[in-house]
């Protein structure tokens, strides 16, 4: 009869950890791989459990996506998922301290052994494949989906802000000839004129200062050009420019 050492050596024991390592039931590296990561000191020894971690979280993505898992398999292993994600952290961390690569400066994305990138990596806890679909976790990513749909609303339109604007807005709003109101407003421009007529009372005016007519109280009220006087002045004085160039 063999012995369990020799049965652990047989190639049939070998492919069938291999098979279950592959289909994420067992993690066959877990007993090799060392759970103190602080007090590994070779940066190629820790690459090589980081990459053995980001090949489990790859097998175990992949296997999240059965849809014969049960709710409860998926929260198993979705949890699994995250104690690895974290786990990978902390190997980044220790083979930057060693004074290796930066594997966290990708921006929160991770990456398998193919290179390709497995969706929902990062910080916190996360949620990947059918976890996305439980009871409660759905309706959070629903309600969070709202929230960013909201707050990505375009700015309003000229239209939308013509529709909002009404008569009142330019000054035609019922009541604005009120007699009261007239009455009021003649009253506070009479008064505004009699304080500017007492601030400017014993003022001297500037040196050159011409009054227009209207402004001295003679009964003369103003008087403005019509556009022929305008232009035969201005004929005026380029004659009289160029006279005074010969």
């Amino acid at each position: 009869m063999a012995r369990n050492s020799e049965k652990a050596q047989s190639m049939l024991f070998r492919f069938r950890e291999a098979q279950a390592a592959d289909l994420g039931i067992i993690d066959a590296g877990r007993t090799r791989r060392p759970r103190s990561i602080t007090e590994q000191d070779s940066i190629p020894a820790c690459e090589k459990w980081r990459g053995q971690v980001l090949k489990e979280i790859s097998r175990k993505v992949s296997r999240i996506q059965d849809p014969a898992l049960s709710d409860y398999q998926i929260r198993d292993l979705n949890d699994e998922i995250n104690k690895l994600m974290r786990e990978k952290h902390m190997w980044e961390v220790q083979i930057r301290n060693l004074g290796g690569p930066n594997y966290m400066r990708s921006g929160g994305k991770v990456y398998d052994e193919a290179g390709r990138e497995i969706p929902g990596g990062g910080r916190g806890y996360k949620y990947f494949g059918r976890a996305r679909e439980l009871p409660g976790v759905k309706e959070l990513f629903e309600a969070a989906m709202r929230a960013k749909q909201d707050d990505e609303k375009p700015l309003e339109t000229r239209d939308d802000l013509r529709k909002q604007v009404d008569a009142a807005y330019y000054g035609y709003a019922p009541g604005e000839e009120d007699e009261k109101l007239l009455a009021y407003e003649a009253a506070r421009e009479r008064q505004a004129l009699e304080n500017l007529a007492k601030a400017a009372a014993g003022l001297e005016p500037p040196p050159g200062w011409e009054p227009l007519p209207g402004d001295t109280g003679d009964g003369q009220s103003w008087e403005l050009p019509t556009m022929e006087e305008v232009q035969q002045e201005l004929i005026d004085r380029r004659r009289r420019r160029l006279l005074d160039q010969l």
